[in-house]
């Protein structure tokens, strides 16, 4: 890894779209699953560092906001940042982009690392905690972005 910029980029296939003509909801999850699998890769733990460490990362929770339609064949674009992290966990947020570069959807997330031998929790490889300190450095002064750490519920 070079640097923090991470894009992940996809054409919304037909059998994401809904009976109202747009993205369905559960497309959108299914996107940003995608990309958060590509940057998984992009921050070191590939599918081979993956079965040799025996180490993989969960996810515990996330936050979807849909702010805008997508449709059918529209051209989408999904990059990830690094709002926190530990010795074990990421606090990502991820945003979506249509090709006018309009934010469509956001996910905040929360990630742990996981021993897959023994099925708990445990500390990042090294290759990996040493790219995540990297993308942290990067980051640490972006803004935070106006849909983290929202919560549901009515005033």
């Amino acid at each position: 890894m070079t640097n923090s910029t991470f894009l992940y980029e996809k054409n919304v296939p037909s059998d994401w779209v809904d009976y109202n003509g747009h993205m369905n909801d559960a497309a959108y999850a299914k996107a940003f699953s995608q990309a958060t699998d590509h940057f998984i890769d992009f921050i070191g733990l590939t599918e081979t560092v993956r079965l040799k460490q025996s180490y993989t990362i969960f996810t515990l929770e996330t936050h979807l906001c849909y702010l805008k339609e997508v449709h059918e064949q529209d051209s989408l674009a999904i990059k990830v940042e690094l709002l926190d992290s530990d010795a074990k966990r990421l606090h990502t947020f991820l945003s979506m982009t249509n090709a006018a570069d309009e934010l469509v959807a956001t996910s905040e997330q929360m990630w742990m690392g996981m021993d897959s031998t023994q099925g708990k929790p445990a500390p990042f490889p090294e290759i990996v905690a040493a790219t995540i300190e990297k993308l942290r450095a990067e980051q640490k002064n972006h803004p935070l972005p106006k849909q983290a750490g929202r919560k549901i519920g009515f005033r």
